[in-house]
């Protein structure tokens, strides 16, 4: 099965010259659902991870489905008063802006092992921050973890000193 079928490019979008990779054909397909998983899954069984952290909103789709499969919790990273408890914030710049991520400060204790899960890394200003987050609480990353990479954007080199997979890149 080739995933790429299941990813279709919209013009345009959010903002004139983005291409956007919209995953809603892949999670319509079961069948592309469960080899994304399996790839997704793939070297992290014997990683010992605590908690997922997905990231809004994209992100949590594969993120607690991710959690379930490893035995861990899922702890979700939102956008700015979408989480009802006490947090803690980071700043971001993205391919077409900037924006606020929020965790709960009681989201992850100190050493437990963390995988971080975002559907796309483009420029890496979104993952950075969560990783500053999750380090804030004193999380040990394990792996950056996202469906595609659009490696033209460079995103890996925010992420220098962390593990990244995705298994499509563009």
């Amino acid at each position: 099965m080739t995933l790429n079928q299941y990813i279709r490019d919209i013009q345009d979008f959010p903002k004139p010259g983005i291409v956007f990779k919209d995953i809603t054909p892949l999670l319509a397909n079961p069948k592309a659902v469960k080899e994304c998983m399996a790839l997704l899954i793939n070297n992290l069984r014997e990683r010992n991870i605590d908690k997922v952290v997905g990231v809004e909103s994209r992100g949590f789709f594969f993120a607690t489905l991710l959690a379930y499969e490893l035995g861990a919790g899922f702890v979700p990273v939102r956008k700015p008063k979408k989480l009802p408890f006490e947090t803690i914030a980071a700043s971001y710049d993205l391919e077409y802006g900037t924006d606020t991520l929020e965790i709960h400060t009681d989201a992850i204790k100190k050493g437990e092992r963390i995988l971080i899960h975002d559907d796309v890394l483009a420029t890496g200003g979104t993952a950075k921050a969560v990783c500053e987050l999750v380090e804030k609480l004193g999380g040990e990353i394990v792996q950056c973890n996202f469906l595609m990479e659009l490696s033209f954007l460079n995103g890996r080199e925010k992420l220098a000193g962390h593990e990244v997979y995705a298994p499509l890149v563009y």
